[in-house]
């Protein structure tokens, strides 16, 4: 049986930050907590969303471990304090994709003694850091799971257990590859159009002749250039391949534009409607 009474949470941006504030509101669990920055962390204590400081002389103390750092960032982390770790603690990491730190972080989990779960939180706002986390942020979303051939269903089942504990309305346990796949569609592709589609010279413009349209196309392009390139490269064959699908398709619309084919771009446009309409959005 796995008894958590302890939880570590390296990195207080956003998700890490709203973990804690989730965690310290909604649960008994003792939340310690560092950040690169440490007035935030004493922020954090200040507001009552962390118990205590994370040093290395309590880090032994924690049953769990949240990973709020870039993925490349979290392998080194591990590699660092992975030995300071109880034996057979638990750590989750928050990454949008998985199968890098997924791949990278069980041999350090052998090497050190810790249990290493891949998991992402389906949740966000076009602006990061811990003053706009809260403990709300996870109310109704996904919690994904990416469990390796090493992870038990008690620890599966666990971390099922804790999402409803933060806020999450649903989990979905996958395979790495297959989270890597969907999320280049819902997550990364969205955020790539929204970024090409700002670029115009016209969105300079845009006050006055933009509504939902625009707000909706256009959000997500508020992004953290140096997270999002990493996650870019980190699943570009997905990411590509979505891109190419996605051009493909713009290719088609334009032409029937161009050659004023109303047929074909009536069929196109229907095409799209369906698939929403099928899907009951």
């Amino acid at each position: 049986m796995i008894e958590i009474k302890n939880i570590a949470i390296i990195g207080l941006g956003l998700i890490g930050g709203s973990f804690a504030k989730a965690i310290s509101q909604y649960t008994d669990y003792r939340v310690l907590a560092k950040n690169r920055t440490r007035s935030t962390t004493l922020q954090a204590i200040a507001d009552g969303a962390v118990h205590e400081e994370l040093t290395d002389d309590n880090i032994g103390e924690a049953d769990m471990v949240i990973l709020g750092l870039y993925p490349e960032e979290a392998v080194e982390y591990m590699e660092q304090i992975g030995g300071k770790l109880k034996k057979g603690a638990l750590v989750i990491d928050v990454s949008g994709i998985k199968r890098y730190i997924c791949k990278e972080m069980p041999p350090i989990a052998a090497k050190y003694g810790f249990v290493f779960v891949g998991t992402h939180p389906m949740a966000g706002k076009e602006k990061g850091g811990y003053f706009n986390s809260e403990a709300e942020l996870f109310k109704g979303a996904s919690f994904i799971i990416t469990p390796s051939d090493d992870s038990t269903s008690d620890e599966v089942e666990w971390l099922i257990k804790f999402a409803g504990q933060t806020g999450f309305g649903m989990h979905v346990v996958c395979s790495p590859a297959e989270h890597d796949k969907m999320i280049a569609f819902t997550s990364q592709l969205p955020h790539v159009l929204a970024n090409a589609y700002v670029q115009s010279p016209q969105c300079l413009n845009h006050r006055g002749f933009s509504a939902g349209s625009y707000r909706d196309v256009s959000r997500v392009a508020r992004l953290n250039e140096h997270l999002w390139a990493e996650l870019f490269l980190q699943n570009s064959d997905a990411l590509t391949q979505e891109l190419d699908l996605l051009i493909a398709n713009i290719t088609e619309i334009c032409d029937a534009i161009k050659s004023g084919n109303q047929a074909h771009l009536e069929e196109m446009l229907a095409r799209g409607r369906r698939v929403k309409e099928e899907l009951g959005e």
